[in-house]
């Protein structure tokens, strides 16, 4: 696990420099590709950074004592270049959300440590000779160093299909004068393992995270790479918006919003679940 965790921080850095580099061997005596490059949200902290209007479009950073420092009436007219101009949403839908996080009354801020945020990672692996793809999502937590980064659960097919029947409670159990038996009936229950999880308490989740790490240590699962890396945010109140790299032409580049939906509180929850059970 500890060369996954490196492997994931690495490809972190090395993605994101790759992606300017790229830009960067077409700056030569072009000032358009230099604007485009300023431009361009090339990092994740960068995209908070213009969020919360703490550096001006082209990158350059403002101290506290500036008077555009987390100013609201900047932020009004500059979120609008963190969304994806083709991404899934309407136009509606973005200013609405641009105009509850400018609110003056009550705006919001982005905070890196503060959590209800998380990485999604593709990542390559061999399953018992065979290459398939896993989904790693991860979130920022506080440790005795200072923060880093932990994995919270996996998306994995072959556990997801192990597990898909609902649990039948009604024809599939044990009777509860089944320790006058010395539980004999638990030999029906270990022949059928079809329905071997009706058996467990009211409230019981599969852990996917354990089976993943289980399945690495018996080593019937072999990492071999990391693909594409997304965010998922549920920071602001109300709202989930989903963070990717869109590598293009023009200013309308880098560390983008792609997708923006209007949630509830229940909603919430349960898209949460899927990040960290």
């Amino acid at each position: 696990m500890r060369y996954l965790i490196s492997g994931l921080l690495f490809f972190f850095f090395f993605n994101a420099y790759a992606q300017i580099e790229d830009v960067e061997l077409k700056m030569v005596d072009d000032p358009k590709a230099t604007r485009e490059l300023f431009a361009r949200t090339k990092q994740v902290s960068q995209f908070f950074r213009r969020f919360n209007n703490e550096e001006d479009q082209f990158g350059k950073g403002y101290s506290i004592k500036d008077t555009n420092y987390r100013n609201n009436r900047l932020r009004d007219k500059t979120l609008g270049l963190l969304f994806d101009k083709e991404g899934f949403f309407s136009e509606d839908l973005k200013k609405m959300f641009i105009k509850q996080v400018t609110n003056p009354k009550a705006p919001f801020f982005l905070d890196f440590h503060k959590g209800n945020w998380y990485a999604e990672v593709s990542a390559q692996f061999s399953w018992k000779g065979e290459d398939r793809n896993i989904i790693l999502f991860l979130k920022i937590e506080k440790s005795r160093k200072g923060y880093k980064w932990v994995l919270t659960n996996v998306f994995f097919e072959e556990f997801q299909n192990l597990f898909t029947e609902t649990p039948d409670e009604d024809k599939h159990f044990l009777h509860p004068l089944s320790h006058e038996l010395d539980f004999i009936p638990l030999n029906k229950a270990f022949r059928d393992i079809s329905h071997i999880q009706s058996y467990a308490s009211d409230g019981h989740n599969i852990d996917y995270l354990s089976l993943f790490f289980y399945e690495l240590k018996l080593g019937n699962l072999v990492f071999q790479t990391l693909d594409q890396v997304k965010f998922h945010f549920f920071q602001v109140p109300n709202w989930y918006f989903e963070l990717s790299y869109v590598n293009r032409k023009g200013y309308n580049a880098g560390w983008l919003i792609t997708n923006l939906q209007y949630i509830t509180k229940e909603q919430q929850k349960a898209l949460l679940k899927l990040y960290e059970p």
